[in-house]
């Protein structure tokens, strides 16, 4: 057994450990940590398969942003823990249930004849010089740049209907116009007022 296999399976055991321990963590904030070690070990997995462009984004985007804003939603809220495993198992049934279909799914398709492990033939060495974000950025941008740029304009489509649909105009609500304010005049503001002066009695 190589190097490389030995840290395969020590990445692939600290990945289980930590996916399992996402689900049965009782505090939510743990939860989320153990998912930030289970994304690194993910990306160290892929790394090792020579897909360093999509360990990177891994790391960058969801270790970087996405598990960052998990974790200050998580904390900022201040969860009813008691009140958030109330419940629980009652839908234990139909979550094992769904878990155990996943596990025969899995194991039917990767014993299957396609995806049979032991006789898909190792990938050649591409060589030192070989760069797989280059190629990915090669193959996206000519061979599959009109379904880039058609999913791009679906997600942008996506964005401005989100915020056409959250963004509701009340009536009771005040808001400052910047338009009006630079053209405000001081005679619309300050009234002066001509008052006779009062004299102190005594």
């Amino acid at each position: 057994m190589n190097i490389e296999a030995i840290i395969f399976y020590f990445f692939s055991s600290v990945l289980l450990i930590a996916a399992l321990r996402v689900i049965t963590a009782r505090n939510p904030v743990h939860a989320a940590l153990y998912l930030v070690l289970a994304f690194f070990t993910a990306a160290g997995i892929w790394m090792l398969l020579r897909a360093e462009f999509l360990a990177i984004v891994l790391v960058l985007v969801y270790v970087g942003a996405v598990m960052v804003l998990f974790l200050f939603v998580v904390m900022m809220l201040d969860i009813n823990l008691d009140r958030l495993r109330e419940g629980f198992w009652s839908y234990l049934p139909l979550g094992a249930t769904v878990g155990v279909l996943m596990v025969i799914e899995m194991v039917l398709v990767l014993s299957g004849k396609y995806f049979d492990t032991g006789h898909l033939p190792n990938p050649a060495d591409p060589g030192a010089g070989y760069s797989n974000t280059k190629e990915l950025g090669r193959v996206l941008y000519t061979d599959y740049v009109y379904p880039f740029e058609l999913a791009a304009v679906i997600l942008l489509v996506a964005i401005v209907a989100a915020i056409a649909l959250t963004l509701r105009r009340r009536k009771d609500s005040k808001r400052q116009d910047p338009a009006v304010q630079v053209a405000v005049k001081r005679a619309d503001r300050v009234r002066l007022v001509s008052m006779p002066s009062e004299k102190k009695e005594g």
